[in-house]
């Protein structure tokens, strides 16, 4: 993977940008909108301001890798049950809370094909560990992003070392 190029937008203080940010200029003529203020400088800010957003996107997707993110937290699940950091059975929950955005509580036993018991025990680890969180006791479960974890999930968002020269 090589490193991301970033947005590819002017940078701020360039004449460009400048030009680009005054949106609210007097009308130029009779053919420049109805009011007192310009609608090509308008036009041209909206312009700029949807290509610096698009350039934004680009660059956080290049970042976060989208499209293989599900393989890297299954991978590290995996790890981690192998490691004994988590209990047997954890990614299939990861898997289904990934594919349906949030999954309730009551749901995972009938999931996994085991007890409650062993769904809540199962819930409450995935909980403690932060890879899933929930707003109270009865709502569902939802993907966390740890910080912990942040490195092996989305690994060209943060820096490994930092260079000290």
């Amino acid at each position: 993977m090589g490193t991301p190029t970033g947005p590819k937008t002017p940078l701020i203080g360039s004449k460009s940008v400048k030009e680009d940010l005054a949106c609210d200029l007097p009308r130029r003529n009779d053919l420049d909108g109805s009011g007192n203020l310009s609608e090509e400088a308008l036009a041209g800010f909206a312009k700029f301001f949807l290509t610096t957003c698009i350039g934004q996107v680009s660059f956080m997707e290049e970042l976060i890798q989208p499209n293989t993110l599900r393989a890297r937290i299954l991978n590290c699940a995996e790890d981690e049950i192998r490691n004994n950091y988590m209990p047997l059975k954890s990614d299939k929950v990861l898997e289904a809370v990934l594919y349906r955005g949030e999954l309730p509580k009551g749901d995972v036993g009938d999931l996994l094909n085991i007890s409650d018991r062993g769904a809540r025990r199962i819930t409450s680890a995935l909980l403690q560990s932060g890879v899933l969180t929930s707003k109270s006791p009865r709502a569902p479960l939802h993907l966390a992003f740890p910080a912990t974890l942040a490195s092996r999930w989305m690994p060209g968002l943060f820096l490994n070392k930092l260079s000290t020269n």
